[in-house]
Formats: structure tokens, sequence, C-alpha cells
């Protein structure tokens, strides 16, 4: 049992801060100056003051303190259901969402840069992103096919 445990909390802490180092690595890029333009993606810099969309923008400096404990309650979830196969998919999304909520801590607001226009105007994203939806897809489909999450 205490390996099954170890197992769980090496793969999800590792997978946690590769994905912040490598998140924040890329935003550093961005926050230093750097900047790409084509005609359908544009790597920019975006501060998001909220969530996707930039909802809840009006909750201000009370955004990352409810998103921090909304996280560790997730992260408090993980461990408890002891499941190895959603350490990885859970350390995607938790490294992500780490990510995003030292932005709000460091920058004021989650530092966003791609800009998808080809065709139409969607959100400006960013790394973090694109691996919290990878993560949710990933859990979902864990749910709805309990074969795939073999002990």
């Amino acid at each position: 049992m205490h390996n099954k445990i170890f197992r769980l909390l090496t793969i999800l802490f590792f997978t946690i801060a590769v994905i912040f180092i490598i998140d924040q690595y890329i935003k550093s890029l961005f926050v230093d100056g750097w900047r790409y333009y084509t005609d359908c993606i544009d790597l920019i810099l975006v501060y998001n003051k909220g969530v996707a969309f930039s909802m809840f923008a009006f909750l201000d400096e009370s955004l990352k303190y409810i998103q921090s404990v909304l996280i560790f309650g997730i992260l408090l979830y993980i461990i408890y259901l002891r499941e190895v196969c959603y350490a990885f998919p859970a350390g995607l999304m938790l490294g992500g969402a780490f990510s995003n909520i030292y932005d709000r801590f460091v920058h004021g607001g989650v530092v966003d840069m791609v800009y998808w226009h080809c065709g139409f105007n969607f959100a400006v994203f960013n790394f973090a992103d694109v691996m919290i939806d990878v993560a949710v897809a990933w859990i979902l489909l864990l749910n709805f096919k309990p074969k795939l999450c073999k002990n």
C-alpha cells in the first residue's frame, strides 16, 4: 500500500514540477520582450486578470486566493483517491494551475501569449492552459472508461 502512495506522489509531484518549470520558462521569454507574428498565430504578451476568456476578472485580488484553495483541494482529492493512473494527468493539470496562480502573485495576472486569429479570433492562452485542457480530457476519459485505470 505504501508503495502505491509513493508511486502516486512521485509521479504527481515530478509532473507538477516539470510542467511548472517549462511553463514559467516559456512565460519568461515573453515577459522579457520576445514576440512573433504570423498570419494565423501571434505570440504576444497579455496579462489575463480573469480566468478563461477573462471571466471573473471583477474578483480582482480575491481570485488568486479562491483558485489556490480550489487547487489545493484538487491536490488533496487526488492523493485521497490513491489511484496511480490519475497521477500523471492530475500532475499536468496541477502543474499548469500552480504556474498560472504563481503568475497572479508575481505579475498581477496570468501571462498568456498564444493568440489565434486565423478565420476567427480566439482567446489568448499559454502552455499551462493547454496542459490543463489535456489533463481534463484525460481524467474524463479515465472516468468514463474505468478499465483504463488498472491497479
